[in-house]
């Protein structure tokens, strides 16, 4: 099925199938394609799509429609509003505004409004108004403590990656933000999955919401592989990886800030350009760390899960789990950064034998059937840890067992009791 009937109008459709065809759109994704016609007849939306399946161009395209048949005001009047978990990702749908509204007779002016920087130039870009803002949470509730913007007039409310809003903390502030709009608006929000909390997020702020599931025929087409290697020799053998003519560019998954700078260092050292990305450096670092690697001007990126959140690079063709997630979801997540809109991609997995069972179990609960390999020159010398029950383990995942402060809190409780019972 093409764009051209998807619904969208025939005053903005050749403006927008010229972007589309530049930014590499070729067909349609099934979100695409089910969301975009409700979403132009003005429905509230509820849409499940995986990582990768091309929702943010779903909600874009009516946008973009939105603004150009509604008459222009002087000043600007906010109508749009986009929130999103992360600062990258909160860049990213800024741009996607501005690469598929490039042709369109009358372009709106999109403010990206995001933490980890100085607010005051945020407030100046908003002066004279703006017709779309792409927003985390924190932040915007900052702009209007700062009466830097009003949300009265807002038509279309958009909650993008709304299971990573609440994953993240910002129950609160959605709900803040949510009582200074205005009743009378179109609101779509778009999920990758739907647990109670989000199910309830729909109750509270969508008006007879439409949903739209996007399952077995948008999962990303990813092969993934996993090498059993030795710690102390995983360098090496990603150094033999890179040797790869394929592996252009390559995003690597480590556990934390200062393995992303050892790692970024040690590959720097064998000639490799590489930079690490983690959440110590400034935003406009950030920024210009990604946007060198879109450019393809950084080989390899070295990243925290926190950093990558919302990573969105166009046909990006390696993800390595230089480490494993302690979450099986956040296992997807990292491998959905490769595959993306219909791109093949491909997943490898660096496995120790500290981390076997772990490697198991991430597999146990995701379903997948991926053999543990060894290479030629890279075999484990290491056994796995005899104490280790891999039928019981939980492996480490974030949430199947007690965090520290999961202890704190429980050992805090203990004493109060005691004290009570005193």
């Amino acid at each position: 099925m093409p764009f051209s009937r998807l619904g969208l109008s025939p005053h903005v459709l050749p403006a927008l199938q010229d972007a589309l065809q530049q930014a590499g759109y070729a067909q349609p994704t099934p979100i695409q394609q089910q969301a975009i016609p409700l979403i132009v007849q003005g429905r509230d939306l509820v849409a499940l799509a995986p990582t990768g399946s091309g929702k943010t161009a779903a909600y874009v395209l009516p946008a973009l429609q939105r603004f150009v048949l509604t008459p222009p005001r002087k000043p600007r009047v906010l109508a749009q509003l986009v929130l999103v978990p992360t600062r990258e990702l909160a860049q990213q749908v800024a741009d996607v505004f501005t690469t598929l509204g490039r042709h369109l007779e009358r372009q709106p002016r999109v403010v990206c409004a995001v933490g980890g920087v100085s607010i005051n130039p945020q407030m100046m870009s908003l002066r004279g108004g703006a017709d779309v803002v792409v927003a985390t949470p924190g932040r915007l509730l900052d702009l209007l403590a700062h009466n830097a913007l009003s949300l009265q007039q807002v038509q279309l409310l958009v909650l993008d990656e709304a299971d990573r809003l609440l994953d993240m903390g910002f129950g609160d502030e959605l709900r803040q933000v949510l009582a200074e709009l205005p009743v009378r608006r179109q609101t779509l929000l778009f999920s990758a999955t739907y647990p109670p909390d989000i199910a309830a997020l729909a109750d509270a702020g969508l008006q007879q919401p439409q949903r739209v599931e996007v399952g077995e025929q948008a999962q990303p087409d990813i092969e993934q592989r996993a090498f059993r290697v030795d710690a102390d020799r995983r360098t090496a053998l990603l150094l033999s990886l890179l040797e790869d003519p394929r592996w252009t560019q390559v995003l690597v998954f480590v556990g934390s800030r200062r393995d992303s700078d050892r790692l970024a260092s040690h590959l720097r050292t064998a000639d490799v350009n590489a930079q690490a990305l983690h959440g110590d450096l400034s935003q406009g670092r950030r920024m210009r760390m990604l946007q060198a690697f879109k450019d393809g001007e950084l080989q390899v990126l070295v990243a925290t899960d926190l950093a990558a959140r919302g990573i969105d690079i166009a046909r990006l063709p390696v993800v390595v789990n230089y480490e494993l997630p302690r979450s099986s979801d956040d296992y997807l997540h990292r491998i959905g950064r490769t595959g993306r809109a219909g791109e093949k991609g491909l997943a490898v997995s660096l496995v120790d034998a500290a981390s076997l069972a772990h490697w198991r179990l991430i597999c146990k609960r995701n379903a997948l059937d991926v053999v543990v390999e060894e290479l030629a020159g890279f075999e484990p010398r290491e056994t796995a840890p005899a104490t280790l029950r891999v039928a019981d383990d939980n492996g480490g995942i974030k949430g199947r067992r007690p965090s520290k402060k999961d202890r704190l809190r429980a050992a805090a409780a203990a004493n109060t009791a005691a004290n009570t019972a005193d």
